[in-house]
């Protein structure tokens, strides 16, 4: 696990995501939440923290995918995030489960301008 600031974060799982984007252009990474982001044209697409995988999902599939098995609300200030979940490590531990979340994110991140 890499020491980030103020946390720790899983950096298998990192590399795993990291691989499964790889093909994508305009990807990169930033320190983010105490975690790693994705980032897709300047967007956050996913990402890291602790052992559980950041879903940057939008407001118009949040509801819906909450239901999904290892999702949560992403709520590490207390506030939840709307549009973003939380997906625990166990729900991830699949390369095709986690391939499913990222193309989830894609959908959404593609909706966006580039920054």
């Amino acid at each position: 696990m890499y020491e980030g600031v103020g946390m720790a974060y899983d950096e298998t799982l990192a590399e795993r995501i990291g691989n499964l984007v790889a093909t994508e252009a305009d990807i990169t990474t930033r320190k983010m939440f105490g975690g790693i982001a994705f980032m897709w044209r300047g967007n956050m697409l996913c990402g890291v923290m602790g052992d559980d995988m950041m879903a940057r999902v939008g407001r118009d599939q949040y509801e819906a995918l909450l239901a999904e098995p290892g999702a949560s609300r992403m709520d590490f200030t207390g506030r939840p995030m709307k549009g973003m979940i939380t997906v625990s490590g166990p729900a991830v531990l699949e390369d095709a489960d986690l391939a499913q979340w990222i193309a989830r994110c894609q959908q959404f991140v593609a909706s966006l301008p580039a920054k």
